[in-house]
């Protein structure tokens, strides 16, 4: 089993080599490291790797580890689907929230922030049942809806590939998040710069990064 800072050091090769592939910056990216399937300690070795941006899919482990390496120079992000009922207990906590999926949870949001939270809008591309997220026709109207919550700003778009799917399936569907991410950024909607693509995980990220991504959430990569 190699070492944490062996794999961030191979996960660092292939991002550049990724983004040098289409004449991308290495400023133009950031990978998250998702640590649900670790404990506190592990997340500690990876801040000494220099991960600086780190994910969460639940709210009780978020705020487990949140609490105890508060100190520390993190950038937290909250990946998972949340559920209404838990938004007062994490929301203030947060630095990115990556799956805001419905108009009811952007109220409940602006209900409990005290400030204004950098949230991406999931969309479901795929139109897969078992994926949460606004299918690209219910986009328009959901930011009309959104547009009225001050404590939300979109800043991007998430999406999540279906699970198992081949490379060319992969390439359509970030190449369409990549679309509407450009067209909704063109737009220049106050509150909603959509500068960012929030894509690509352990088994994807290069192909999302060649299709715009500026955020990749890699988990097992870094653990195996």
């Amino acid at each position: 089993m190699t070492s944490i800072l062996e794999n961030k050091i191979k996960i660092d090769e292939r991002v550049k080599k990724a983004l040098k592939n289409v004449s991308r910056s290495e400023e133009s990216a950031s990978v998250i490291a998702v640590t649900k399937y670790v404990d506190v300690g592990t997340v500690q070795e990876l801040i000494k790797t220099g991960i600086t941006n780190i994910g969460e899919n639940r709210v009780d482990k978020f705020l487990e580890k949140y609490h105890a390496l508060k100190t520390e120079d993190i950038v937290w992000h909250l990946i998972g689907t949340l559920q209404r009922r838990k938004v007062k207990e994490v929301i203030n906590w947060i630095d990115y929230f990556h799956a805001l999926d419905s108009v009811n949870l952007a109220k409940e949001i602006q209900k409990r922030a005290l400030q204004p939270v950098k949230c991406f809008l999931q969309v479901n591309i795929s139109k897969e049942e078992s994926k949460h997220g606004f299918t690209i026709e219910q986009i328009e109207e959901a930011i009309t809806l959104i547009s009225e919550c001050d404590k939300i700003k979109l800043v991007g778009i998430m999406t999540m590939a279906p699970f198992g799917a081949d490379n060319q399936t992969l390439m359509d569907l970030f190449s369409q998040a990549n679309q509407l991410k450009k067209e909704l950024e063109a737009r220049k909607l106050p509150n909603m710069p959509f500068t960012e693509l929030s894509m690509g995980m352990s088994n994807d990220f290069e192909l999302a990064l060649e299709n715009g991504a500026t955020f990749v959430r890699i988990g097992t990569a870094f653990f195996e």
